[in-house]
């Protein structure tokens, strides 16, 4: 079995990274099959995906990893990836929490793509 919270650590550092620098660079990371649901908003393909990431109404993101759980998801190698954190947008002083999923999938030269991509913003309970 492959080092799967190792890929997973190095995954979201590097997914973090790039979004909070230039968001365009993830396009690497996702294919023509691949879903992100972003808050109620599902699109598929990296087309789309980049499009929704891109046109995110903020300019400056920084986020703030709390929590990172890993497991393997298939006997192919698939990756579930849930993350916990804090982010903080543009000038605003209050971060907003948030909880996003990945599914990676082995993309058969040794890395991985994201099959799958949930994310909402966590907001206290009523």
């Amino acid at each position: 079995m492959a080092d799967f919270k190792g890929i997973a650590d190095q995954f979201v550092g590097f997914y973090y990274q790039t979004f909070d620098a230039d968001r365009n660079g993830l396009a690497g990371l996702y294919r023509d099959h691949s879903m992100l649901t972003f808050e109620d908003s599902p699109c598929q393909g990296t087309a789309a995906i980049l499009e929704k990431l891109t046109s995110l109404p903020f300019q400056k993101v920084v986020h703030r990893v709390a929590t990172l759980d890993a497991q393997p998801a298939s006997e192919n190698g698939s990756i579930l990836v849930m993350v916990t954190g804090a982010l903080m947008v543009d000038d605003q002083p209050q971060p907003m929490n948030y909880s996003q999923t990945f599914q990676l999938q082995p993309d058969g030269q040794g890395s991985y793509f994201v099959f799958n991509d949930i994310f909402r913003l966590v907001y206290p309970a009523q």
